[in-house]
């Protein structure tokens, strides 16, 4: 199924050109702004204005902890007609840097309360030892040494960690404190563990984080370890936005964390849903192929924890799906292309073929 078409022709020509979008008026009232990363002007995340009807506003996603963040804000913010002080709310689509990092200097600069869902903040709160089992990943998989020093950047105990407390948390179905509006947090596990979307009924609106992007097909399990299965848990989540949904002029509008807004959530969903299952099509495939391909489960359950067990690593780069191939990757892409395959594969029960 092809990709959404982008409604607005500003963020569609960003993404084509790597260039950073404008603040752009998404509804009355609503605003998108962007967040440009430290590193590259052109790696950048989206997050969103909304104003309540006593003029305070929400600020959804403050974006990379950059060290003008604070500047953008305010400069934004004038273009508006509004100040710094008018925040008074932060909400955190899920604790990445991308898009959580700013959030305790913008909560400074403003007074703003920040909110988020609890398990992101559990996540916060173990992130030191999250970060150490992060890099005993890197020596399950068997990444081999050259990629192990950006993987421990990106992934393990070498990476940013946002250090930040909430002062209020959000959990599934609870609305926002946003005067003459009803904007309703729905927990969206997957990318990771307390992933929240908003909806803004009234005007149609949908604010997704990382959870549905329009072309990216999004990371799993990339925040927070818990029991739950975060592939189980992507599908479930995906299940539930599309409900959420509606055909024709009541349809939702997504507002994404990147790339750009779209219509056609329900059919979005439907496509990462697929992906999902020939991500798992094609894991189970280098896989098998990796251990003889017509061994059957005697033969395969005969390698568990010998030698000849392939790695993670191993499947992952014999899998075809990987655009530009496994080894064309680098940093945290390369550790969420690993981390997927890894759970791809637990998901079909055969996480016991793997090296251990």
């Amino acid at each position: 199924m092809p990709a959404p078409a982008p409604l607005s022709p500003v963020q569609a020509e960003a993404l084509r050109t790597g260039t950073v979008p404008p603040l752009e008026e998404v509804r009355h009232g609503v605003w998108s702004l962007t967040s440009p990363a430290t590193s590259s002007v052109a790696d950048f995340s989206y997050g969103y204005l909304v104003e309540g009807s006593d003029g305070r506003l929400t600020l959804i996603d403050p974006g990379w902890p950059s060290p003008d963040a604070v500047d953008r804000l305010d400069a934004a913010l004038h273009e508006i007609d509004h100040r710094l002080d008018d925040v008074d709310l932060i909400v955190a689509t899920h604790l990445h840097v991308d898009h959580l990092g700013a959030a305790d200097a913008v909560r400074r600069a403003t007074g703003a309360r920040l909110a988020m869902h609890p398990a992101e903040q559990r996540a916060l709160a173990s992130r030191a030892d999250d970060a150490v089992a992060a890099d005993a990943d890197l020596v399950r998989w068997q990444v081999p040494a050259e990629a192990q020093e950006a993987l421990v950047a990106s992934w393990g105990s070498g990476r940013l960690l946002v250090d930040v407390v909430p002062d209020l948390l959000l959990d599934d179905g609870d609305e926002l404190p946003v005067a003459g509006r009803r904007l309703r947090a729905v927990h969206t596990p997957g990318h990771t563990s307390g992933h929240l979307c908003l909806v803004e009924p009234e005007q149609r609106l949908i604010f997704t984080g990382d959870h549905v992007l329009p072309t990216i097909n999004p990371g799993i399990g990339l925040g927070g370890r818990t029991a739950a299965d975060p592939l189980d848990d992507v599908l479930a989540s995906l299940a539930r936005v599309v409900e959420l949904d509606r055909p024709g002029a009541d349809a939702l509008e997504v507002c994404p964390g990147h790339e750009y807004r779209f219509v056609g959530l329900t059919e979005r969903a439907e496509t990462l849903v697929a992906h999902r299952e020939e991500r798992t099509r094609d894991a189970l495939g280098a896989l098998d192929g990796l251990l003889g391909g017509a061994d059957g489960a005697d033969g395969h359950a005969a390698r568990r924890g010998s030698s000849a067990a392939p790695s993670v690593w191993q499947v992952a780069e014999a899998m075809t799906g990987w655009r530009g191939g496994l080894r064309s990757m680098s940093g945290l892409p390369l550790a969420s292309a690993l981390a997927q395959t890894e759970w791809h594969l637990r998901a079909a029960g055969r996480a016991g073929d793997l090296a251990s």
